[in-house]
């Protein structure tokens, strides 16, 4: 289901079918390395990490992680970005993953400036966060080209692993 359009991208709904696709971008370097392994190593883990997270998460709050998919290439996935709100943070948080081939053609911050509007407009969100590991300098590069501005140092995951929190009053 399309919820969003750019100039380049179509953002939908992320679906069971679509569990070849999520296996493959949550085994991509930068998805273990920068978000973390979630042991989804098959199709059906896949499927089944759709219907716990995705599925659930468009359920409870109307907003979650979309696919990001090229008008130009018969709409092939490249990525996901979304919204979503973690019980450990305050506010609703955005995240993005590309497929590495894609990385570095505008795509994640055309997706995230779209989902600014769609928070603001559609979810009546006052303020998002965004977080991420001080190692990751693109991810880092993109939140603050969105307009985030650094609030603190946090461990939300009970790992022990810090992360920077990111805010933006929308």
């Amino acid at each position: 289901m399309k919820v969003a359009e750019t100039e380049r991208l179509i953002l939908s709904k992320i679906t069971v079918e679509d569990a070849p696709f999520v296996l493959e971008l949550m085994n991509t370097p930068g998805w273990l390395k920068f978000i973390g392994d979630r042991n989804v190593k098959t199709v059906h883990e896949a499927a089944e990490y759709i219907k716990n997270n995705q599925l659930k998460c468009y359920e409870k709050h109307n907003f979650g992680y979309y696919k990001m998919q090229l008008k130009s290439d018969n709409l092939k996935p490249i990525g996901t970005a979304g919204l979503l709100k973690r019980d450990k943070l305050e506010h609703v948080d955005i995240g993005f993953s590309i497929l590495p081939e894609f990385h570095g053609k505008g795509y994640g911050f055309e997706t995230s400036s779209e989902l600014l509007n769609l928070a603001k407009d559609a979810f009546n969100i006052k303020t998002l966060c965004a977080i991420t590991l001080p190692i990751n300098k693109v991810s880092i590069g993109l939140i603050e080209k969105l307009g985030f501005s650094y609030k603190k140092t946090v461990n939300p995951f009970e790992k022990n692993e810090d992360l920077l929190l990111y805010e933006k009053q929308l």
